[in-house]
């Protein structure tokens, strides 16, 4: 498996100081008052409110890109539905929440209009418009899309849980896109990880239930083991008012209840290694149709 020259650590992370210089805006208010259940392990739920942990300022680990990435140019919110004929991909509701910011020369500021684009497998295991051994979902786009930083440096998805593939730990890829302080184009593409126990849980519900618990553990994932663990999101349980929030931004809420996480990515702009394009080259091993794949018998990243 063939990475890119920047799929490693970069950065670093900040002081307690830049963490409070990014709090006094207006991104501190929205999360005030907001009370979750953190989902920690199999029937092990904590009631833990958001503020009592500050949101982090960090320049996280970039990772490979893999070769499932298509630019479809889907700017939606809520990625499980199915284009073709309308109906919503099956799975545990997932709310997850970006907050992107612009660490260059040590600030911490929200960064407004950057691109993030996700994707990931479904309950299968299995990727939209790629074709591989094992499947074939050409013009189909479930499971991915993307959206635009607000003025607090916020994209917010609705997903679900991802499933897995044998070879790779359970997870999801994201791409951020913006403009560097040379002007150019700026690209950050990594890959965010779950929580093992929360998994077994999960994973004895349908949909997931038949293919039974992933062969791969975060950490012996040669991916997952480049974030150093940075990179693992904390579920929350969605409650009432993260419902009712959805329903008035978008149509598509069939649920009743669904998990969340907030996962803070600092950019510094000024880093022109990391700028650099991540596109994957396509063909060789581990791409669509190639060795590697969830149907196939390598591993894709």
């Amino acid at each position: 498996m063939e990475l890119h020259d920047d799929d490693k650590p970069v950065g670093r992370v900040l002081s307690r100081r830049e963490i409070i210089k990014l709090l006094g805006g207006s991104g501190a208010a929205l999360f005030v008052g907001m009370s979750l259940s953190k989902v920690v392990k199999a029937q092990d739920v904590v009631a833990t409110p958001l503020t009592d942990t500050l949101p982090t300022c960090v320049v996280q680990p970039e990772v490979t890109e893999g070769p499932y990435f298509v630019d479809e140019d889907l700017n939606r919110m809520d990625v499980r539905v199915k284009l073709t004929d309308d109906t919503i991909k099956e799975g545990a509701p997932f709310y997850l929440i970006f907050r992107v910011s612009d660490v260059t020369n040590g600030a911490c500021i929200p960064l407004q209009d950057a691109q993030v684009d996700i994707w990931h497998c479904d309950a299968n295991g299995e990727y939209s418009d790629v074709q591989d051994q094992g499947f074939a979902h050409l013009d189909e786009k479930w499971l991915r899309g993307y959206q635009v930083t607000d003025e607090n440096g916020l994209a917010e998805f609705v997903t679900i849980v991802p499933g897995w593939y044998s070879g790779r730990a359970v997870h999801i890829h994201f791409k951020i896109r913006t403009t560097g302080t040379d002007g150019e184009s700026y690209e950050f593409t990594s890959q965010l990880f779950f929580d093992p126990d929360f998994l077994e849980q999960l994973y004895a519900e349908e949909p997931y239930a038949p293919k039974g618990l992933p062969d791969t553990a975060n950490d012996v994932d040669s991916i997952y083991q480049q974030t150093g663990g940075q990179l693992n999101l904390t579920l929350y349980e969605m409650d009432d008012s993260d419902i009712a929030a959805l329903q008035e931004k978008i149509d598509t809420v069939n649920f009743t209840s669904g998990y969340k996480a907030l996962i803070d990515i600092g950019l510094d702009l000024s880093d022109t290694a990391v700028a650099a394009s991540d596109s994957a080259s396509g063909g060789g091993m581990g791409g669509p149709g190639g060795m590697g794949g969830p149907g196939g018998g390598g591993m894709p990243p």
